[in-house]
């Protein structure tokens, strides 16, 4: 039952984590999986479509290897808006888009404190930006999707509903619920305690969110995105979806990307 989960979430091997949703190594490339249930404005497959040309796949090289993630297009022009861990220590950025072409991409700025960064795709034009929403009317029990590229699987669509609203999710907490040891290498050490919370109001979901969704999208049943997926609790040593999914609330992300683009136009 319900209170059994809640007990071995708090009683796994190092305790439960919120862990930030951060793939190592990209699989390769799938056909588009879309599950889920219709809703009331529309079908599944017809907000997917709608929403799929404006979320991208992202791979990021470092010295450590190479990690994916997820975006969300901001403008024709390329600029795509996604988690700052999904970058952190990158070297080479590059980006694949819902029909299949690739380019390079330029980290605009980031912010590890919100978790949020912009990307700049280099050479590209005639992108489909996101519908955006807001999260104010958002209520409990609202059907959403997630979209976003999980484990490398680009163009992947699941759905689910709020589960909660208000959530804080912070890395580094002594309470184990809220720790995240999926950080990039060193990043946790180097934040203070009071640069620790990455998710503030955090919108909680039990659409299925893995790594690699990181920075992706989550919509609601009109298609416009409310919230950027970005860390999921896991039980033990597992790191799969449980149905505890975080995403950043759209209002603010696209408040902390606005500063991002702001500071590095000066």
């Amino acid at each position: 039952g319900a209170a059994a989960l809640a007990l071995a979430v708090a009683a796994g091997a190092g305790g439960a984590a919120a862990a930030l949703a951060l793939t190592d190594e990209p699989a390769r490339s799938a056909p588009t999986a879309v599950t889920g249930a219709s809703n009331a404005n529309g079908s599944v497959s017809a907000v997917a479509a709608a929403v799929l040309p404006s979320v991208v796949s992202i791979t990021a090289q470092s010295g450590a290897g190479s990690s994916g993630g997820s975006g969300v297009v901001l403008s024709e022009d390329g600029t795509i808006l996604t988690n700052a861990h999904v970058v952190d220590g990158a070297q080479q950025v590059a980006v694949k888009f819902s029909d299949g072409s690739t380019a390079r991409a330029q980290v605009v700025g980031a912010d590890r404190t919100n978790d949020i960064a912009v990307l700049k795709a280099e050479g590209v034009s005639g992108l489909k930006p996101a519908s955006f929403g807001t999260t104010e009317g958002l209520a409990v029990g609202d059907q959403v999707l997630a979209v976003g590229s999980p484990l490398g699987l680009d163009g992947s669509v699941t759905s689910g509903i709020v589960s909660g609203l208000g959530r804080q999710v912070s890395e580094g907490s002594d309470r184990p619920e809220r720790q995240a040891p999926w950080l990039p290498p060193g990043l946790q050490e180097e934040l203070s305690q009071e640069e620790r919370t990455v998710i503030e109001n955090a919108i909680q979901t039990d659409a299925p969110i893995n790594p690699g969704n990181s920075g992706g999208a989550l919509v609601n049943a009109s298609g416009q995105v409310i919230g950027i997926n970005t860390a999921i609790l896991t039980s033990g040593g597992g790191s799969g979806s449980i149905g505890l999914g975080f995403a950043i609330p759209i209002d603010s992300a696209k408040q902390t990307a606005a500063k991002i683009i702001a500071a590095a136009a000066v």
